[in-house]
């Protein structure tokens, strides 16, 4: 890919000075927009700052990729800007500094081909320390221009230059995302192999599947592996009986040299299978198995939820238009046929799902038989969601121990996969769910439903107010996450009130930003301005990530104002006893909710109007606040006041 095709003179910016993330994004959108990159640079703003939300972009040896995927890129391309002061940016292991940063603009359509091509391309040349320090060094944008033009240099040794018995390790590198770093890490571990001699064969876990895979023939051969990883490497019984290494995706871009001579150091002998009482087998923490456990599960259960809960959203707004409640309710009529698709997957297969993903994130492939089977335990007893995460992480950790401890010759590998683990998994995890673990976990279930639903008064107030306060304290994040899945879990045992407040108090944050950009714009950045152009729209769709451009530029300020009137909506909706039982409906969720007895359109107003009273207490403490901090010279707009 020659890369001076995707940038011009005018999107490289050299020795720049910056004083946080935040301006450095916008001031290469703003050079993107300039030379007609973009159909609307804020929208891309946007995608920018949710993909800097969703995880690190620092990529270490100073550099970051911030990113963006958008319809409202016109056709791919970069902008860069070196740094004469180093400026800090997330990366994985915390913030790091960094003097360089290349901002991708990717169209929508080419997000899985063009992106991918771009971020590898850029990785694998900014691997080289030469590269770096010229680009660093450029007095002007042509030398620039010229060092991305150059090739990369052709390799003058190839694998058949080494010796037979030249050692040959083994390695998966994988992170969160599956892109630059999955393939930053890749790189420093072949150029290390180099440095050091040896042969690797790296395979990437990435965005696009696996890439560059490791064979049987390889496995035989190796005398060590390495998982560079942060999430579950996929198939990761391949590599039994191989002594293996687990660090962190960033590790091998740090310190490539010593992670491969770690590896080295538990070589074994080619060919050679070694008792599992000698191999290291990759560990986490039990605290980052559970997280890692949890976020998977719950990862792959939601696009589920939310197909099921607009499907009958969609039914039963049909019904209600139309009139057509009979038709609704007349057996294997068509609309009923509807509502059966979304209920059924919502009531049928949303805990199977995660429980099956919870415990493949523990143990792989083996447990997803087993998991499936602890979620269906758990919807027999009655443990629900609550039951499908416990039943998730018994089958997950069951299959760890079955795969440690019950092994066979490689000639009976397909009797291990096929039969022998989904069988005893089940039967373990079945046996454990239906008679130990489950009645508890559905005894606690139900009591957590009973109570619940008991909730009146101040009880209702309070938990409405503390489920508003999680869903806007960080707009999206894991404790915004945590109430998601609570509200989820209440309304998959029959409890509606939960994710009517959530589904209320998703609203706030966005309203609030269109609604104080727009009364009061000379006290707010022009990016703010902005952004509030379009954060109605998806405070509509249920869409909490709109606002945090504007909180990322002040997050106190911002966030206090947020929680403020959040809470308050939380604890009308919840002081209202008002219901919803379909989630992923947006503002169209007026139309569903259960009435608590106050009747449909009463309901509604005061469900609605719970947002709008919280909107309105917000922006007025975000005036309030922001103005005073702007008169204190503590903050300063860059939106002349009218």
């Amino acid at each position: 890919m020659d890369l001076t095709l995707l940038t011009s003179p005018e999107l490289i910016h050299l020795n720049t000075t910056f004083s946080s993330r935040e301006q450095a994004i916008a001031f290469l959108v703003q050079r993107l927009d300039q030379q007609g990159i973009l159909n609307h640079a804020q929208d891309f703003l946007h995608a920018v700052s949710e993909r800097e939300a969703e995880g690190p972009t620092a990529l270490g040896e100073g550099l970051a990729v911030p990113h963006g995927k958008s319809a409202s890129v016109k056709r791919a391309a970069f902008a860069l800007a070196t740094l004469g002061q180093p400026l800090l940016w997330q990366g994985v292991d915390g913030d790091e500094p960094v003097n360089m940063i290349f901002l991708l603009a990717i169209p929508e359509a080419e997000a899985g081909s063009t992106h991918m091509q771009l971020l590898t391309e850029l990785t694998t040349r900014l691997v080289d320390d030469e590269t770096r320090a010229a680009l660093l060094a450029s007095r002007d944008a042509q030398e620039v221009l010229a060092l991305l033009r150059e090739e990369s240099a052709p390799e003058t040794q190839e694998p058949q230059a080494l010796p037979e018995d030249t050692p040959l390790v083994v390695c998966v590198t994988a992170c969160p995302a599956g892109i630059a770093h999955t393939y930053m890490a890749a790189e420093y571990l072949e150029k290390a192999a180099k440095k050091l001699g040896i042969r690797v064969h790296v395979e990437k876990q990435g965005a696009n599947g696996i890439e560059d895979p490791i064979t049987a023939a390889q496995c035989d051969r190796a005398v060590a592996c390495v998982f560079a990883a942060e999430v579950a490497v996929k198939d990761s019984q391949r590599f039994n009986g191989i002594p293996c290494i687990q660090v962190p995706v960033a590790e091998p871009i740090r310190h490539a040299e010593a992670v491969l001579q770690q590896a080295l150091a538990m070589q074994r002998k080619p060919g050679e299978t070694l008792d599992s009482a000698l191999v290291k087998p990759p560990k986490n923490s039990v605290k980052a198995d559970l997280k890692q456990a949890l976020l998977s599960g719950i990862s792959f259960a939601v696009p589920l939820i939310v197909a099921g809960g607009s499907v009958l959203a969609v039914t039963v707004l049909i019904a209600q238009l139309f009139g057509w409640q009979e038709l609704y309710a007349q057996k294997e009529s068509w609309l009923w046929m509807y509502r059966q698709l979304g209920g059924g997957m919502l009531g049928i297969l949303m805990v199977p799902v995660l429980s099956a993903y919870t415990a493949y994130s523990l143990a792989d492939k083996p447990a997803l038989t087993p998991g499936f089977a602890a979620g269906l335990c758990a919807n027999m007893i009655g443990a629900g969601f609550l039951g499908g995460v416990a039943g998730g992480l018994i089958a997950g950790y069951v299959m760890r121990w079955v795969k440690k401890h019950v092994r066979l010759s490689a000639s009976f590998n397909g009797f291990l996969m096929f039969y022998l683990y989904p069988v005893l998994g089940t039967l373990v995890t079945g046996s454990i769910m239906l008679f130990v673990i489950g009645e508890p976990v559905a005894w606690l279930n139900s009591s957590l439903t009973a109570w619940l639903n008991g909730l009146s008064g101040s009880n209702a107030i309070v938990l409405g107010a503390l489920i508003a306060f999680m869903c806007s304290f960080d707009l999206g994040g894991p404790i915004n996450k945590a109430a998601y899945a609570f509200c989820l879990g209440a309304m998959a045992n029959g409890v509606y009130g939960p994710y009517a407040i959530f589904g209320a108090t998703k609203m706030v944050s966005a309203f609030t930003v269109t609604a104080s950009t727009l009364l009061a714009p000379h006290l707010f950045k022009s990016f703010e301005v902005e952004t509030g152009k379009s954060t109605w729209l998806l405070g509509l769709a249920g869409i909490t990530e709109g606002a945090i451009p504007m909180a990322i530029e002040d997050p106190l300020r911002v966030i206090g104002s947020f929680l403020t009137g959040s809470v308050v909506t939380g604890a009308i909706v919840g002081a209202a006893g008002i219901g919803l039982s379909t989630p992923g409906a947006g503002i169209f969720s007026m139309f569903l909710l259960h009435d608590g007895g106050l009747g449909g359109w009463q309901a509604a107003a005061v469900w609605l109007g719970a947002a709008l009273a919280g909107t309105v207490i917000s922006t007025a403490v975000l005036l309030s606040w922001r103005g005073y901090a702007v008169r204190r010279g503590q903050f300063s707009g860059d939106t002349p006041s009218s």
